[in-house]
């Protein structure tokens, strides 16, 4: 028997095996377990991994190249680099704005990048990490994104770039945000990890978010839009940050020479660089202290099935959470539901609520009830970020970061607020209870 012959029959198994083993049946009994978010795939996923194991090529190789060129015509971008983590795709953004190759624009040690404390904490760890200054502005509720209001009250001349992310998918200012960026000409990092298929009217054209900062982050963990098990990217038209980002991905060397590949620009033996000798192997030149932050063959291969159903994720998103808002309009005397930002369409990552003050219980009392009524909650990532402990010396000394205003909408989603799934695994049985669920709560503690 051919070895095509093999990995046909082999291939063809696991689609039974996938009917078998992982296709879910859609019934849902109250009670079961409703998880925020989770992978949703087919046979599709599961055959592109073994092909990819079966090929046996490990690190990155021409499903990786497909999965970039796919991501990038989808948000109708130019390059797309594929990493490990959106974690690793926040630090290959940021770092790559640290390039001496950026001349005088370039972020050094002591400067500030405006952000907010309502965060997932790796949007500011590597500006603290590399030794840059946070300046954190407050939120608006019940958008939960940057008060642009405030925008100009923190830039000073150490100012260097704006990095913050879309809240749940729902789309902070980018107007607001980009008009400030060029006048000031600063970078703007979009950490689009939660947004991915969110759309902004921008000078009066729908856009993807990702597609209006100088660079824009995205993850694949599995509770994301798509998921590759784990991975991340990070998307630019500036063909100068593309490689500056590969370049942090790739161990910092100054080739950009795709895996596997050699003497793309045909002077591999024939520049200076440092003070190497003459001629040195640019493949072994590193212009940068870098990573090896590479995603595998493997995790692009399930990617390049999940990018295939992107557009039915999408519409999911919106669809449940469009049906929750309308079933839970009658409990906003006691929750804070959430609302679109302006100019808005967002692919949304979850139902954000925030107990109002005088609700007569509280957002713990909440999340475990529903937690109990095996519904899954969330937090709002880090609620204040510099009120944890990773802050303590910063805060104690007084200095390593900024704040403007007193952050008391921060304050209250760190306090007061919550989420629960609109993900494509939710069925209207599974959104019924929850707002059942939801209800019959507030009613108990009204009564």
């Amino acid at each position: 028997m051919s070895k095509e012959s093999i990995q046909t029959q082999i291939l063809q198994l696991v689609e039974q095996y996938y009917e078998e083993a992982h296709k879910e049946s859609g019934e849902f009994t109250e009670g079961d377990r409703i998880q925020y978010s989770g992978r949703v795939y087919d046979a599709e996923e599961m055959v592109n991994l073994v092909d990819a194991a079966l090929e046996f090529w490990l690190t990155s190789g021409h499903y990786v190249t497909e999965f970039e060129q796919g991501l990038a015509d989808f948000l109708g971008i130019k390059h797309c680099s594929l990493v490990n983590s959106g974690s690793s795709a926040n630090l290959c953004a940021f770092m790559a704005l640290t390039s001496p190759k950026l001349g005088d624009r370039r972020i050094k040690k002591g400067d500030e990048v405006i952000a907010v404390a309502a965060a997932f904490p790796t949007t500011v760890t590597p500006i603290v990490q590399y030794g840059a200054v946070p300046v954190f502005l407050d939120v608006t509720i019940p958008e939960y994104n940057i008060d642009v209001t405030r925008l100009e009250e923190a830039y000073t001349l150490k100012t260097k770039a704006v990095f913050i992310a879309h809240t749940l998918g729902n789309p902070f200012d980018l107007q607001a945000v980009r008009d400030f960026c060029d006048k000031h000409e600063l970078w703007l990092i979009e950490d689009n990890c939660d947004a991915l298929g969110s759309k902004y009217l921008y000078n009066g054209q729908w856009q993807m978010t990702g597609t209006l900062g100088d660079l824009s982050t995205y993850s694949f963990y599995p509770p994301h839009h798509i998921t590759l098990g784990e991975g991340g990217a990070v998307c630019t038209n500036n063909t100068q940050l593309y490689r500056l980002v590969n370049s942090f991905r790739d161990w910092g060397r100054d080739c950009w020479c795709a895996s596997g590949v050699d003497d793309t620009c045909k002077h591999r033996y024939t520049q200076q660089f440092g003070e190497l000798p003459m001629g040195y192997d640019h493949k072994y030149v590193y212009s940068h202290f870098g990573y090896n932050l590479k995603a595998t063959d493997m995790q692009a291969s399930v990617g390049c099935a999940q990018l295939k159903k992107l557009p039915g994720f999408i519409e999911a998103r919106k669809e449940n959470w469009k049906y929750l808002r309308q079933q839970l309009d009658d409990i906003q005397d006691v929750i804070i539901l959430p609302e679109k930002s302006e100019k808005a369409d967002p692919s949304w990552f979850g139902f954000l609520m925030t107990v109002r003050e005088d609700a007569g219980f509280t957002r713990d009392e909440l999340a475990q009830f529903l937690e109990g009524r095996n519904i899954q909650t969330r937090n709002l990532f880090s609620g204040n970020y510099i009120k944890h402990p990773c802050f303590d010396e910063m805060r104690a000394q007084g200095e390593g970061f900024r704040v403007i205003g007193d952050l008391s909408k921060t304050d209250v989603i760190m306090n007061r607020s919550l989420w629960i799934g609109v993900y494509p695994g939710m069925t209207k049985a599974k959104l019924d209870y929850m707002v059942k669920s939801l209800k019959e709560f507030i009613q108990e503690k009204k009564s």
